[in-house]
């Protein structure tokens, strides 16, 4: 028996969704009318689609982060650049700071905010949309007369998705990051393949899942950060070439942000590689196929990319990362 019960968005005691004046991601997908004031609770890839998104539809968007940074699953120095971008796009970014409650006056949302340094105040929103995480769907399916566990609101399983009951197994959104659509559909094959006996099945890596955020630009990674790198004892090779240089982001108009390449410098393993720019979850797939093969810079180096194309700025950064690129 396989789980997929899926998971439903994590809410928080004084900011309870009501799906009229106070979003999950469902309701922001299907609003009767655009907003023109908008709060996004949360920076994860969620909040930053919708906030990206409503942006560019009119709305006066702010959002409200606790960590230090927007984004933060992502590299440091991407979240930086999304940042800068996003802010001279018009959208208001708060990090360090919270959401106290969200009270509903009328056909507004009263939020009260700590802005961090003492500030608190609050604000008028036409609406707000939660993006806080999310929480499996573990309740009522009777896991308590099994010996599977719940761990933080989804089910532990081991490395071929088994929970602690012979024969109980789980997938997706259920189980662990990454919550991603893609990961699921992996989980699921590996899944029914591991229980059939197919020949040559692996566990999954999470490190080869490909993250995207479909914002405007778009970010994309997959692999470790440079700061998960080094904290792991890598010597790191850094690699870096921005679309500005790149033909085929000059011609369609599209320059903002870079591709990042991390190596290691002894074994020239690509750890990882992280995009911010146009179309980037188109090409991050390149990247999340070397890390599968194994490759190193050597098979990266010599690679042949198609001009012109955005693709070209993958090699780039490659070459970049050793010293040898060719267009900055």
């Amino acid at each position: 028996m396989i789980l997929a019960t899926g998971a439903r968005p994590r809410t928080l005691p004084g900011l309870e969704p009501d799906g009229q004046l106070i979003w999950t991601y469902k309701e922001a997908m299907v609003p009767e009318a655009i907003p023109a004031r908008l709060l996004v609770v949360g920076s994860g890839a969620i909040g930053i689609e919708f906030a990206s998104f409503y942006r560019d539809m009119g709305a006066e968007v702010a959002v409200v982060e606790i960590l230090p940074r927007i984004l933060p699953a992502e590299d440091a120095e991407v979240s930086a650049a999304a940042r800068r971008v996003f802010e001279r796009r018009g959208i208001e970014i708060h990090t360090e700071a919270s959401v106290h409650a969200l009270r509903r006056d009328g056909d507004r949302v009263i939020a009260h905010l700590d802005l961090g340094g003492g500030k608190a105040l609050e604000r008028d929103f036409d609406r707000a949309i939660l993006a806080i995480g999310i929480t499996g769907n573990v309740e009522d399916i009777g896991l308590e007369t099994t010996a599977a566990r719940v761990e933080k609101g989804h089910v532990v399983v081991d490395p071929w998705l088994a929970t602690g009951e012979p024969g109980l197994y789980a997938i997706g959104d259920l189980v662990g990051p990454p919550w991603l659509a893609h990961k699921a559909s992996h989980e699921g094959v590996l899944c029914v393949e591991r229980i059939a006996g197919v020949e040559g099945v692996h566990p999954l890596d999470v490190t080869r899942i490909p993250a995207c955020t479909y914002s405007r630009p778009q970010v994309a990674s997959v692999g470790l950060s440079e700061q998960q790198a080094a904290e792991r004892g890598h010597e790191l090779r850094v690699g870096r070439f921005p679309f500005v240089a790149n033909g085929k982001a000059v011609a369609a108009g599209e320059t903002e942000g870079f591709v990042k390449t991390i190596f290691d410098a002894r074994t020239g393993e690509l750890l990882g590689a992280h995009l911010f720019g146009p179309e980037v979850t188109e090409l991050v797939f390149g990247f999340a196929v070397a890390r599968t093969l194994e490759s190193t810079e050597a098979e990266l180096l010599q690679a042949v990319f198609p001009h012109p194309t955005l693709s070209e700025t993958m090699h780039e950064a490659v070459l970049a990362a050793f010293g040898r690129p060719l267009h900055i």
